[in-house]
């Protein structure tokens, strides 16, 4: 019976050892590195997805029927205002126009044949008037026909680049039918779309908003060697998205940039009096943000926190922490709720520097 009471002492003796070790090793789960929010104004670059578009970009279309006689140009060739491009069969204007010339002509010969007798008063001045008026009709039509002539010769507007060209020599084109498309890829605009948030910042804010030079990362995720500026704010929001267009205009000597590519707009934005943590100091959990916050005693406490922008490397705290919080860095998938740590400080100054922010 002694025995039993001694083996039964021994065994709550190393029960309270090893319990108290458990409880030992959950207090202290190990060293981790332990920092705070930061307050800061800074400036970040804000990817903005875009369209690019030429300067200049029409549709040319024949203004006659008939057959396309000649092809001057190819696609994609280079060409100068005014230079010719196409030419419409021009046999059937051509006749119009010598007709309408030569009405013109005999309405002229009838024009001085009736003033020599209205000279004589052997005619009416009304006569005269009249002749006159046969003459001018003339020469209207001959105008006109002469127009419908030079129609049949299609002509660059402007300087620029033939894209594709749908039809082929001897077709027969209805009058505003597609020929090309003409492109003047001299300068290319970069539209994309900006919150209403932001272009409040924008506006309202001359000297703390983003810069007006911006730049150009193309679809390869190289960036376009030349700066655009902002210049144009289209006039209203889409009632769908909330959004409205900016423009951006970007020099293209090298004619790298085509109408219809896509990029991404890279603006400057500035963060004022903004609270700022690591990312790597948070997880996600159902779509939300939580980060281990540690409390007075040591104890890491989970928090949600909302997010109302992101940087490489960095969130913009909206809500849920201040700047005298204390939040786990390192080790946020070790940890456990309540769990009782040891930690080194970092400040947050020294953190964020080692993420190469660039602060103002």
């Amino acid at each position: 019976m002694k025995r039993i009471v001694m083996l039964a002492g021994l065994g709550a003796i190393l029960c309270h050892t090893s319990c108290t070790s458990k409880k030992e090793e959950k207090e202290e789960a190990g060293k981790y590195t332990v920092t705070s929010p930061l307050r800061i104004d800074t400036l970040f670059t804000k990817e903005y997805v875009s369209q690019i578009r030429s300067v200049r970009n029409i549709e040319i279309r024949a203004q006659e029927k008939g057959y396309l006689q000649n092809m001057y140009v190819d696609e994609g060739q280079f060409v100068k205002a005014g230079q010719l491009l196409f030419r419409i069969m021009p046999q059937l204007y051509e006749a119009e126009f010598l007709k309408a010339q030569a009405e013109a002509k005999g309405a002229e010969i009838e024009l001085q044949n009736t003033k020599t007798l209205a000279d004589k008063n052997v005619v009416s001045k009304n006569e005269l008037a009249i002749s006159q008026a046969k003459l001018d009709q003339a020469k209207a039509e001959m105008a006109l026909a002469k127009l419908h002539l030079s129609f049949t010769e299609i002509r660059a507007p402007f300087d620029g680049t033939i894209d594709r060209i749908p039809l082929k020599l001897g077709s027969l084109i209805e009058e505003g039918e597609l020929l090309t498309s003409l492109s003047d890829n001299s300068q290319m605009f970069g539209y994309f779309n900006v919150s209403e948030p932001e272009y409040l910042d924008y506006e309202t804010n001359s000297k703390g908003r983003g810069n007006s030079k911006v730049s150009l990362l193309l679809a390869n995720n190289q960036p376009l060697k030349y700066k655009g500026d902002v210049e144009i704010i289209e006039s209203e929001f889409n009632n769908e998205t909330g959004n409205i267009a900016f423009r951006a205009r970007f020099p293209n000597p090298d004619k790298l940039l085509k109408n219809g590519e896509t990029g991404k707009v890279q603006m400057t934005v500035p963060l004022k009096n903004s609270l700022i943590i690591p990312q790597k100091a948070t997880y996600e959990i159902q779509d939300k943000i939580y980060v281990f916050v540690v409390d007075k005693n040591n104890v890491v406490r989970s928090r949600n926190i909302t997010i109302s922008s992101q940087i490489p490397d960095l969130y913009v705290v909206g809500s849920g922490i201040s700047e005298n919080d204390k939040i786990l860095l390192e080790g946020v998938q070790k940890v456990k709720e309540d769990d009782k740590i040891k930690y080194e400080y970092l400040a947050p100054k020294e953190v964020i520097s080692n993420l190469q922010l660039k602060s103002e």
